[in-house]
C-alpha cells in the first residue's frame, strides 16, 4: 500500500513538474517558471549556499548560480561559464542563457551526468571546452558536488600536472559529495584511472582519449568490481581494437 501511494505521489509530481517552467518570455509564465525554478531545481537554497570556490588560477567551481551571483562573478571578471548541466528547455537555464546574455558573459554547454559513468566523447567535450574557454572562467552543475567535482578534479589532471591523489580532494565532503551514492562513481572513474597508473604511465586526457570505456566503468561500478580489474580490462579491450584497425 505504501509503494503504491510513493509511485502515485511521485507521479502527480512529475505531472506537475513538467506542466509549467518552459517559459520566461509571457510575464506571467514568467512568473511561474521563476517558481519551478526555485521549487523543482532548489534555487532558493543556492541564493545563498554557492559551493563556489577557486581550484587553480582563474578557474572556479560552483554550483548552479542565480542572477545576482552572476552579477558578483561578472564583477570578479568572469568572462566564460561552462555549463555541466547541458543545454536545456527549462527553467534553470532559461535564466541562465538570459544572465549571461545580459552581463556580456560567454555560455559553453557541456552535459555530463552525476549518476553515470559519462561517455567518452562528453569528457572529451568538456576537456575541449575548459582548453578553449576564455579566462577567468568558471564551471558548474546543479549541486556543484559531483558533476563540478569531477571537472575540477579533471582539470587538476589535465592542465595543472596535480597528482592524482591531489586532484580527488575535489570530490569530497567538502563539497558535499557523498561517494557512497550512485555519484560515488565520479570516484571509481578515477580509482580505475588510479589502478591504470600502476600499471605504466599515462596522462588522463590520454587515457580517456585511447583507454576509457565507458560501460566497462559502470560495469565496474555498479558490481563493485576490483579497480585494477577493469584497469586491465580497458588495456586488452584497447589492444584488441588496435588489432582490428
Amino acid at each position: 500500500m505504501l509503494a503504491r501511494l510513493r509511485d502515485t505521489l511521485d507521479r502527480a509530481e512529475r505531472k506537475l513538474r513538467y506542466s509549467f517552467g518552459h517559459d520566461i518570455t509571457d510575464p506571467v509564465a514568467r512568473r511561474w517558471s521563476r517558481l519551478h525554478y526555485h521549487i523543482f531545481d532548489h534555487a532558493f537554497l543556492r541564493v545563498l549556499w554557492s559551493n563556489f570556490f577557486q581550484i587553480a588560477p582563474g578557474v572556479y567551481r560552483s554550483n548552479q548560480p542565480t542572477h545576482a551571483r552572476f552579477e558578483r562573478y561578472a564583477k570578479m571578471g568572469i568572462k566564460t561559464v561552462v555549463n555541466l548541466r547541458g543545454e536545456d528547455k527549462w527553467a534553470h537555464y532559461l535564466f541562465e542563457k538570459e544572465s549571461l546574455e545580459s552581463l556580456g558573459m560567454t555560455l559553453v554547454n557541456a552535459k555530463l551526468w552525476a549518476r553515470v559513468a559519462a561517455p567518452r566523447q562528453k569528457i572529451i567535450d568538456v576537456i575541449e571546452a575548459l582548453r578553449a574557454a576564455e579566462k577567468p572562467m568558471m564551471f558548474h552543475c546543479k549541486s556543484g558536488a559531483d558533476r563540478a567535482g569531477f571537472v575540477a578534479a579533471m582539470y587538476l589532471l589535465v592542465f595543472e600536472n596535480a597528482p592524482l591523489e591531489v586532484a580527488q580532494k575535489q570530490l569530497g565532503l567538502k563539497y558535499i559529495h557523498l561517494d557512497f551514492t550512485k555519484t560515488g562513481v565520479q570516484d571509481y572513474v578515477l580509482r580505475v584511472y588510479g589502478a591504470r597508473l600502476k600499471i605504466g604511465e599515462i596522462g588522463f586526457e590520454e587515457w580517456i582519449r585511447h583507454e576509457y570505456r565507458s560501460a566497462a566503468l559502470q560495469d565496474g561500478w555498479d558490481n563493485r568490481r576490483a579497480e585494477h580489474e577493469v584497469a586491465q580490462q580497458l588495456i586488452v579491450e584497447r589492444a584488441a581494437l588496435e588489432a582490428e584497425a
